[in-house]
């Protein structure tokens, strides 16, 4: 958990600067105002990490960590600096207070940014995969990747989803992978929804995964009995869509007489998220000379068990996100995930994370909405 106390550590560390330096003094309530903010984030933390709400509450400290956290870090990080400079020469006061409030404002509209226009953006992102064992009647094979749709997340603008499916189309894929996280609570999410997300349309159909929201767990009011039938009631409404979902199993496209196994396992993941998957079954009765890609929610699952006791030489997951924020090929997610977004390799296998054609929160900035066109070569 040291990325637990990293987090505190920028969360804290900046605030009890800022206090010491121009709040501390003040009136008591400008004093309680202050550290309303921290509070508020401490709490949801906890209670998130506890099971308390969790959804909802870690998605209040995610919104207060980027519009007032980082902010805060940013400004205390210039004025040290500045009160360093300021003892070898008395025009660094005006620049620092210059710069602060410069950084402060742009800090501030790319979080707007992130919250208004940035989660709508979407990225096509063209990925070629190159492998000797392919069967030549796959040679150019186009596959569509979405990932993390969320649905839930669009009930602020439903537009933004309708342009996702019709992007999607008019990419004309062979076949459509849905590497899970479908809603972020409730299946009722969905309703609305189930009609633009049944004209998806790929030549050889569309085929999905669960992913951890899938099993509705973060209503933590619910009894297992209830949990049990919002799972069913969500895979019925998948499948009533014309999506193939696949648990723990895996379907032949056949082409020629040579052939494609798109593998599906449910969400396999490390506490506190489900831990379902059993690819030993989804594998069982594979041909031997079938080309395998494997869908499987939880990158962290390709390390811990494809990689070790298989031969798969493709997986496509998703689940990271990239938490919704990248600058450059930097991430908070690196801090969790070894495999956290784009294509990692291990000898004659590869691993593919999305990170997410949706948003749990409508919040994104550099690690933009991801749809994936994955185009399959036969290597000479």
């Amino acid at each position: 958990m040291w990325y637990t106390i990293l987090i505190f550590i920028i969360i804290a560390l900046p605030d009890f600067y800022i206090w010491q330096s121009y709040v501390q003094g003040k009136k008591p309530i400008f004093s309680c105002l202050y550290w309303l903010p921290l509070l508020t984030m401490v709490v949801a933390f906890i209670m998130g990490m506890n099971g308390v709400m969790t959804y909802y509450t870690l998605r209040v400290f995610f919104v207060l960590f980027i519009c007032v956290a980082i902010p805060k870090l940013v400004f205390a990080v210039i004025a040290m600096i500045g009160s360093l400079m300021s003892k070898f020469t008395t025009k660094v006061k005006l620049v620092r207070t210059g710069l602060t409030l410069s950084v402060i404002v742009v800090v501030i509209g790319f979080s707007i940014y992130g919250f208004t226009v940035g989660w709508k953006r979407l990225d096509i992102v063209e990925q070629v995969i190159e492998s000797s064992d392919l069967p030549p009647a796959f040679n150019g094979f186009r596959i569509v990747q979405l990932s993390d749709l969320h649905v839930g997340t669009f009930d602020h603008d439903p537009a933004v989803l309708d342009s996702i499916v019709s992007v999607v189309n008019a990419l004309h894929p062979d076949v459509i992978l849905f590497t899970g996280d479908l809603i972020n609570v409730h299946p009722d999410e969905l309703h609305p929804f189930m009609y633009i997300l049944s004209t998806l349309k790929a030549k050889y159909g569309v085929y999905s995964v669960m992913g951890n929201h899938d099993y509705a767990y973060y209503d933590k009011k619910a009894s297992q009995k209830e949990l049990d039938k919002r799972i069913l009631q969500l895979q019925q409404m998948e499948r009533k869509m014309g999506w193939v979902l696949l648990l723990n199993e895996h379907r032949i496209i056949e082409i020629d007489g040579q052939k494609l196994a798109i593998v599906g396992v449910e969400n396999d993941s490390k506490p506190p998220h489900p831990a379902r998957g059993d690819l030993a079954k989804a594998m069982k009765g594979v041909p031997d000379d079938a080309f395998v890609i494997l869908m499987s929610h939880d990158p962290s699952h390709w390390k811990r068990d494809v990689v070790p006791n298989t031969n798969i030489p493709v997986t496509l997951s998703g689940h990271t996100h990239a938490m919704q924020f990248k600058i450059g090929n930097i991430s908070p997610s690196q801090l969790i995930y070894e495999e956290w977004g784009g294509e990692f390799d291990d000898n004659d296998q590869m691993l593919y994370v999305n990170v997410g054609t949706g948003s749990s929160v409508p919040f994104r900035l550099g690690a933009w909405s991801e749809i994936g066109l994955i185009t399959l070569k036969c290597k000479d």
